[in-house]
C-alpha cells in the first residue's frame, strides 16, 4: 500500500507565492510508483491535473500553469514538491497528490493513490 501526505496550502494574495509537499511511504507496492504529482479541484468544476513528474524526471504541467508552477521531486523519490509563483484567483481549488504506477492521466478516476488534499485560496 502507499500512504500520501500532502501539505502547504493556505490563503495568498493575487500574486504570491506557496510551496506544496507530498510525502509518500508504505511498504512493497511503493517501489512501483513511477509518476507523482497534483491535481486539483475547484468548486463546481472537474478535477484537473495540473503537474507530474517521473522517476525519471520527466514533468508536464497544464497550459494554465507552465512558466509560474513547478514540480521536483527529492532524491529518494518518496517526496515531491509543487512551487506555485504568481498565483491567481482562477488558482483557488483543493490541491491533491497522486501518484500511480506508470503516469498521471489526465482523467483523474484512474488514479490509484490520493492524499488527502490541501486547500488553496488566492484572493483578489
Amino acid at each position: 500500500q502507499v500512504q500520501l501526505v500532502d501539505s502547504g496550502g493556505g490563503l495568498v494574495q493575487t500574486g504570491g507565492s506557496l510551496t506544496l509537499s507530498c510525502a509518500a511511504s508504505g511498504t512493497g507496492t511503493i517501489f512501483s510508483i513511477n509518476a507523482m504529482g497534483w491535481y486539483r479541484q475547484a468548486p463546481g468544476k472537474q478535477r484537473e491535473l495540473v503537474a507530474s513528474i517521473t522517476s525519471g524526471g520527466s514533468t508536464k504541467y497544464a497550459d494554465s500553469v507552465k512558466g509560474r508552477f513547478t514540480i521536483s521531486r527529492d532524491n529518494a523519490g518518496r517526496t515531491v514538491y509543487l512551487q506555485m509563483k504568481g498565483l491567481n484567483p482562477e488558482d483557488t481549488a483543493v490541491y491533491h497528490c497522486a501518484a500511480d504506477r506508470v503516469t498521471l492521466p489526465a482523467v483523474w478516476t484512474s488514479v490509484h493513490y490520493w492524499g488527502q488534499g490541501t486547500q488553496v485560496t488566492v484572493s483578489s
